[in-house]
């Protein structure tokens, strides 16, 4: 029997590919309203990577000189969505040279005649929303040397693409891909002769988009953080695109920004990247700094959760905790098994991280990283803390089932730092064991004590790790807690294996310490990041044992022990940015 959400999905592709194909009807623009100017420049490297003719997305290299974008074999649907985007146009333009120009140039006049008339995969509305917004900001870039005919195959192809956004937006899922096309209609509206019809709809749009998807704490319900600049980004630059043709953004799109900007700085790492949760990496390099200053909001977020998140932050170390369950729902289909892992990064050095997400590495690497083990947080008996369950065909629609539900958490002030206390009942179900797990920084920023209980809660509980013990021949029930580093960590374990030292490549040295009750060693582990061609050796820290009685207490701490003057000179850099 066929699965009614591929037979729908299948009639959207169907209706977006008629909706494109008679919005080629429409005459073309006749230009601009006035020139635009590019809202961001990407990477130079990888510019001159695709001027070489290497095609690096979705974790897949593709190497063809002298080849049109349009002519290589897709190794899959997302390859084919990120060449369709248009998104690499900001790294020819940071290149900015002849042969950068020329690349870009060829391939969009040929996606113009060969995807034009409204076939091919590119046609949806956030995909058409993306390219939009790229080819409106580098126009100059993109029309220099052209001839009249060929701008006016310009003109007509963004005129297109705008009549389609206008009548399909709506079809795209909400959240970020309706931002995209909703953002990229206002875009095109505002940059466009004739098309400024559709911008007062879009706003009106995107505003009940901004009161549906955004929440009081400046979170949206994947709960990526990275998602989460995406769609700051879309609605500061929607919001300077209106206020740069006069039209004054509305309330609800400017108190978006105002309460997503300080849950973002919670988000932030010391070294400026994102923390890595939920499917999200840490941002392209300067996107959340240049977001930041776009919006104007200095703002940060009061003591508490942003968006799910605790943040723990002294001298020049961050902390960021998973504090809440995981997302439900729809949202959960990029939702990691989490709660209660952290990371922690010192200076621009990250030391304890996530694995990340693998969902560019194929579907094995993608559950990989959406598992409990591939966090730095307590695993009970090997099993997640929450499981995948499939509804329906394919990854896409695998979500997050008994997941933890109750997450209490408490923020407060120890006698030498900052404490963090939070528990999930997500073993409850399994075992009866409730984790908790409380984390202190100290106020200079040098150390962090840590504390994981797995604790039976009451008779039902205790009935249930009863028959757990009793399955397992009352051998105990075996936990794991992880504390993945990041690859650049030179990480080894001291003679007599009381402790692991951690040698930053900034000079400085951390140990991390634990009590007799679990047995520690250093494992393989893997660090997954959108952009490279596999995943990156590195290792863990593992304490290991078994729980015996209700309660089972378990004391680790991780400790600066000395630094060097590279670590000096990177504080002195980092005290002339602030001070600048």
């Amino acid at each position: 029997m066929s699965n009614p959400e591929t037979i729908s999905a299948r009639w959207t592709r169907v209706m977006h590919r008629v909706a494109a194909r008679m919005a080629t009807r429409a005459g073309p623009a006749t230009g601009f309203t006035s020139m635009p100017e590019p809202r961001t420049i990407g990477l130079y490297a990888r510019g001159k990577q695709l001027v070489a003719g290497n095609f690096l997305f979705a974790g897949h290299l593709v190497t063809a000189p002298n080849t049109s974008m349009w002519d290589l074999e897709a190794p899959d649907e997302v390859f084919a969505e990120d060449l369709h985007g248009f998104a690499w146009l900001d790294d020819l333009a940071a290149v900015g040279d002849a042969p950068a120009r020329e690349r870009a140039q060829d391939w969009l006049w040929r996606w113009i005649a060969r995807y034009g008339r409204g076939v091919g995969p590119g046609w949806t509305p956030d995909l058409a929303g993306r390219r939009l917004i790229r080819w409106i900001s580098h126009a100059i870039f993109l029309l220099r040397s052209r001839d009249s005919a060929q701008s006016e195959e310009f003109y007509r192809s963004l005129a297109q693409q705008t009549i389609f956004l206008s009548k399909r937006w709506h079809k795209t899922a909400p959240g970020l891909p309706r931002f995209e096309a909703l953002t990229g209609l206002i875009y095109a509206g505002l940059a466009l002769e004739g098309m400024g019809m559709h911008v007062a709809p879009a706003c009106k749009a995107l505003d009940k988009e901004c009161a549906r998807q955004v929440d009081a704490q400046g979170g949206i319900p994947t709960r990526n953080p990275e998602e989460l600049l995406e769609v700051f980004t879309l609605l500061t630059w929607a919001a300077t695109a209106l206020k740069e043709a006069d039209m004054q953004p509305s309330e609800v799109h400017l108190q978006a920004i105002e309460r997503i900007a300080p849950t973002l700085r919670t988000l932030r790492h010391a070294d400026g990247g994102l923390a890595r949760f939920h499917g999200g990496g840490r941002g392209m390099e300067g996107r959340l700094d240049s977001a930041l200053a776009e919006s104007g909001n200095k703002t940060r977020q009061a003591d508490g959760l942003a968006m799910g998140y605790a943040r723990l932050s002294a001298g020049r170390t961050s902390a960021v905790i998973d504090a809440s369950a995981p997302p439900s729902g729809a949202s959960s289909l990029n939702a990691h098994a989490s709660t209660l892992a952290f990371e922690l990064t010192s200076g621009r050095r990250p030391v304890v991280v996530n694995c990340g997400s693998g969902a560019s590495f194929g579907e094995d690497w993608r559950r990989f990283g959406r598992a409990t083990p591939s966090h730095s947080t307590v695993t009970v008996d090997e099993l997640s803390s929450a499981r995948l369950g499939q509804e329906g065909k394919g990854w896409r629609e695998e979500q997050l089932v008994d997941a933890p539900k109750n997450v209490p958490i408490q923020m407060s002030q120890a006698s030498d730092g900052l404490r963090f206390e939070g528990g999930h009942d997500g073993y409850v179900k399994t075992h009866g064991l409730t984790h908790a797990r409380t984390l202190e920084l100290t106020f200079d920023g040098r150390g962090m004590a840590g504390e994981d209980l797995l604790v039976a809660m009451d008779d039902v509980a205790k009935q249930r790790f009863d028959k757990a013990m009793d399955d397992g021949a009352l051998q105990g029930i075996g936990f794991e807690i992880a504390f993945h580093l990041h690859p650049e960590v030179d990480a080894s374990l001291d003679m007599g294996g009381a402790a692991v030292s951690i040698a930053l490549k900034s000079g400085e040295l951390w140990v991390f310490r634990h009590d007799a009750i679990a047995k520690m060693r250093l494992d393989a582990s893997v660090f997954l990041e959108k952009g490279r061609l596999k995943p990156r050796a590195t290792k863990q820290i593992v304490l290991s044992g078994v729980a015996m009685e209700y309660a089972t207490r378990i004391r680790w701490s991780l400790s600066k022990a000395h630094e060097t003057n590279v670590a000096i000179r990177d504080l002195n850099r980092d005290e002339m940015e602030l001070n600048s």
